[in-house]
């Protein structure tokens, strides 16, 4: 059911009205979420509420030393994984290897992660957190059910059973790295910037894209998210010092960990 609604609600935001409409429809969303548009065109400039979700920013961000956000979000959880034990939310365990299902998830066992959760308000593009070359992408089809808090702390293996995308990456400085793009309600489409067969929000079984030498740079655009959603990351044991707390908010650009001396 939450399939449908979401793709029920994804034709609404895609559909181009009269401008006028448009334009009420958007400043309305500006509105009633309290939007800071004070780094991206003005509401009305946005042909569908799609196109204002996914909105570009305007000005150039200043990108950090070491590990950066890969996004504007709310870190609902960090720090180091038990085995391969991470955090939903205070409380609540999930296995990553179960998460990561067709990827070899060994090099993370006992390693870090951080969640990043992205509000509707919140800026929904993703970007690359450091210099890395991805050399496999997994597309897991799933439910998407709300991944808020509140459901969060309701809904156990939420990550789990939601649909996600999962790039396998190797850092430039040789760390193992996992980004985990998880779907939710009304988020109708996940994007990456490098790869368009990818479709979501669509039955159909697990697809793989296994690569030779694609290499990203920091802060490049990965893609975006059509309504909020969450962003995971999942580093190598013993290779980075986390820098943030569960609870604190970050922007893009912002440094959120740092290679340890090896």
């Amino acid at each position: 059911m939450t399939n449908i609604l979401s793709r029920g609600f994804g034709k609404f935001a895609s559909h181009r009205f009269h401008p006028v409409l448009q334009k009420f429809i958007n400043y309305s969303y500006v509105k009633l979420l309290k939007l800071d548009m004070s780094e991206f065109k003005s509401p009305g400039a946005y042909s569908t509420l799609n196109d204002l979700f996914t909105r570009g920013l305007q000005k150039q961000r200043k990108i950090e030393d070491g590990v950066v956000s890969p996004t504007d979000s709310l870190v609902t959880e960090c720090g180091r994984l038990h085995r391969d034990k991470a955090l939903q939310i205070k409380g609540m365990e999930y296995s990553v290897c179960e998460l990561l299902r067709e990827c070899d998830c060994s090099k993370i066992i006992d390693g870090e992660y951080i969640n990043f959760y992205l509000s509707p308000r919140d800026y929904h593009r993703y970007h690359v957190p450091c210099d890395l070359k991805v050399e496999r992408v997994v597309h897991v089809p799933g439910r998407l059910y709300p991944v808020n808090l509140r459901f969060l702390r309701k809904k156990p293996n939420l990550f789990i059973e939601n649909e996600r995308v999962i790039l396998e990456c190797v850092t430039a400085e040789g760390v193992r790295l996992f980004i985990v793009l998880v779907g939710a309600l009304n988020v109708g489409k996940m994007t990456l910037v490098f790869e368009k067969r990818i479709e979501t929000n669509h039955p159909k079984e697990i697809d793989i894209f296994e690569y030779e030498d694609l290499w990203l740079k920091k802060g490049e655009l990965l893609g975006y998210f059509k309504m909020g959603s969450t962003v995971l990351l999942f580093f190598e044991k013993d290779k980075a010092d986390l820098l943030v707390q569960s609870g604190e908010y970050v922007h893009f650009g912002h440094r959120v960990a740092q290679w340890k001396e090896i």
